[in-house]
Order: C-alpha cells, then sequence, then structure tokens
C-alpha cells in the first residue's frame, strides 16, 4: 500500500467542521470551537448538516455522508476536524466515495468512534489520519495547553515528530521488554473489535498497536482484547501501546470483577513483544495525538515510543 500523507496547515487556512457520528450536546460548543480556531489564525467553515439530530445520530446517513464528501471536494478546506464521537460512523463506511479522498488528500482529525472511518481510509486510500482533539469537545471552552500544543505542532510542521512524551513528565509503563518499528494502527479498542471481519479494518502485519477506551466494564474489554487475540491481531503486530482506559472499572460493590489492570496484565504479561502501558491519550482533558499510518519506534525497556517520520507533507 502506498501511504499518503496530507498536505500542512498554514495560518489562514480553511478548516472543515462535521459531525460524521453523534451530535454535540450544545450547539454552543460548535461555536466555542469556531471562536478558538478563528482566535488562532484560521478560517472555519461548518458542515450544512451540523446540529441535525436523528435519535443518537448527528442526522441522516445521506446528510452526514454529504457533509464529509462535500469537505473533501472543496479545494478550499485544508483540513477536517470532527465535531465529537458517539456513534454512527460505521454506518457510513460502505457509502464512501474513497475514489473522491484519494484524490484530495486532507488533514482529517477525531477520536473515539472516528476510529472507524480513520481505519476505512486507511485501508482504502492509504490516508495517514490524526487520533487527536475534537471540535465540540477539546476546542470549547478552555483547551488544555498540552493536548493543542502537540495537535498544532503535529499538522503544521513536515519536520520529523520525535517522541512522544506524556504531560506533567508522567512515566510510561512497560509490561515486557524490546524493540519494535512499524506503522501506528489502532484507535478506540471497541471500534477496532467492531471491524473485524470486515474490509474496512487493516492488516496489522508488524504494526505498532495503540488502544484506549472509555466507559467499558472490565469483563467486556476482556472480550474485547480475546476478539483482537483470535482475530490474530496480536500475533501479527510488532508491539503495543496501551493508552488510557477512562472508567473502566466496575463500580457496583457487590459484583465481582477483575480490575482494568489485572485485565491488563492478564492477556500482555506473558506475551513476547514489546508492550508500552500508560501513552497519554484517549477520552481525557489532557492527551497526546496519534497519527495513524506513520512509522513509529517503541523501545519498551524505556518505556519510549518515537515517531520516526513527519505526519503531513
Amino acid at each position: 500500500m502506498q501511504v499518503v500523507k496530507p498536505p500542512k496547515l498554514s495560518r489562514g487556512d480553511v478548516i472543515g467542521l462535521i459531525s460524521p457520528a453523534s451530535s454535540p450536546d450544545l450547539l454552543t460548543k460548535v461555536q466555542d470551537a469556531v471562536t478558538y480556531l478563528e482566535g488562532i489564525g484560521y478560517k472555519v467553515k461548518v458542515g450544512k448538516h451540523v446540529g441535525k439530530q436523528f435519535g443518537y445520530l448527528a442526522g441522516l446517513d445521506s446528510e452526514r455522508l454529504q457533509d464529509f464528501h462535500d469537505m473533501f471536494k472543496d479545494k478550499d478546506i485544508k483540513a477536517v476536524i470532527c465535531v465529537r464521537g458517539g456513534y454512527g460512523t460505521i454506518r457510513l463506511l460502505d457509502k464512501i466515495d474513497y475514489g473522491l479522498i484519494k484524490k484530495n488528500p486532507k488533514i482529517f482529525v477525531g477520536y473515539s468512534d472516528i476510529t472507524a472511518l480513520q481505519l476505512a481510509l486507511f485501508t482504502k486510500t492509504g490516508l495517514i489520519t490524526f487520533s487527536g482533539p475534537m471540535a465540540a469537545v477539546d476546542m470549547s471552552g478552555e483547551v488544555d495547553p498540552y493536548t493543542q500544543e502537540i495537535f498544532w505542532r503535529m499538522i503544521t510542521s513536515n519536520k520529523k515528530i520525535g517522541k512522544l512524551k506524556n504531560p506533567n513528565q508522567e512515566k510510561t509503563n512497560n509490561l515486557t521488554k524490546g524493540k519494535a518499528t512499524g506503522r501506528l494502527l489502532g484507535g478506540n479498542l471497541s471500534i477496532v473489535g467492531s471491524l473485524i471481519g470486515t474490509p474496512y479494518l487493516p492488516k496489522f502485519d508488524r504494526s505498532i498497536l495503540f488502544l484506549e477506551d472509555v466507559d467499558e466494564k472490565p469483563y467486556r474489554v476482556d472480550r474485547y482484547f480475546s476478539q483482537l487475540k483470535y482475530a490474530k491481531i496480536f500475533e501479527k503486530m510488532a508491539g503495543l501501546v496501551l493508552c488510557n482506559f477512562t472508567d473502566c472499572e466496575e463500580t457496583d460493590p457487590t459484583k465481582k470483577s477483575l480490575t482494568i489492570n489485572e485485565v491488563v496484565f492478564d492477556y500482555f504479561s506473558q506475551l513476547r513483544k514489546p508492550i508500552i502501558y500508560n501513552l497519554i491519550y484517549g477520552h481525557i482533558k489532557t492527551k497526546n495525538t496519534i497519527p495513524i499510518g506513520v512509522r513509529a519506534r517503541i523501545n519498551a525497556n524505556k518505556g519510549e515510543i518515537e515517531i520516526l517520520e513527519s505526519c503531513v507533507k
């Protein structure tokens, strides 16, 4: 597969906002994001159907798909940032014009449910995308300094990114030792699991897999790990980066449960692959941005992950 890097973003460029999954609880958050983006020197175009709602979806599939296609058709738009995650992107995968995306590669940003779109885009077009801050989640209200610093540097500079570091000098842990090099692939654990058996999941051969999730009880995380194991993804990958599993604990004291750390240790402590635990990324305010599809190296002996190339051209 030929990997495609999108052109870098420059001040004054137009950023498009879309809702391919769920609608934000408050539409004022979208306006807050517009104000923030304009305040740091960008122009903004909001998708025609942003603000629509159809149950748990941000409008009909056709409406959300139209906004997605329109942003990639529009020559003025240089980056597309999703408003939020939730649910719904997986419903669009068999309707996307991947030829259009391949002819018009652009910066595409989101995480959580957006993982489905990002992995499908990489599989079908080779486009590098960014698992990073979303408009109505991370660009509304007080914007975290660390989150925005690493994000904007990643999409505006065509220099090699180098090592990803945790904020506040928080250390990563290693479950095993060793080193590995490969393409970063992954995102939200439950979404990766839902794509198994579909034509939209990339091959994980010699990849660096990264995973996170939110609001999943330990037994459900256990189930997803089993699913990936039986699909031989852990066997194929070169190494693993486990990120934040936010609110993934059993809160009912009357129920018997393993902790999330016990589940992780049970699956991975004896796996003969380099594994890093606690890279700060996921459903949290302060986080790294992870570029999907770029080459990276992990050194589990030192708990380090390094991006080996630029993410944009």
